[in-house]
């Protein structure tokens, strides 16, 4: 799976996959590596809260490099980090038919640097992703 993939590329603690939901705004976490537990399996956010959300919205990428202390907002508008305890975190958008239908995810927990290295990654990895929404999203 690309997240394992991702894991193994990036050295990182964390790696997720959250998509919007074919029908609605809600955001979820199907596809995940390095998870401690499987609160990410209930954690549902809608679009524009959470990292997911704030990608997908935005259409851009979104760091954190010091959870809590480097975030707008309150630590709770942030479930996948309080739920695996990631101190560190960089999202990219992924889009499906021109339009962010997702996020790819990478987390520490402990406090990170991204580099512009780490971007390329994350991009390369997350084209390939797209590549895959099709079955999820029942093209």
């Amino acid at each position: 799976m690309e997240c394992d993939r991702l894991r193994e590329i990036t050295a990182c603690d964390f790696t997720a996959v959250a998509l919007q939901q074919y029908k609605g705004l809600d955001i979820k976490w199907p596809f995940v590596s390095g998870n401690r537990n499987d609160k990410y399996k209930y954690i549902t956010v809608r679009l524009g809260k959470g990292i997911a959300g704030k990608v997908i919205s935005s259409s851009s990428i979104m760091k954190i490099d010091n959870f809590p202390e480097s975030i707008d907002g309150k630590s709770t508008d942030y479930p996948i980090m309080l739920a695996e305890r990631l101190v560190s975190a960089f999202a990219v958008p992924l889009i499906w038919k021109g339009i962010p239908r997702g996020s790819l995810l990478v987390g520490y927990r402990e406090a990170c640097e991204f580099t512009e290295k780490d971007y390329d990654k994350m991009k390369e990895i997350a084209r390939r992703v797209e590549k895959l929404l099709p079955v999820y999203f029942l093209d």
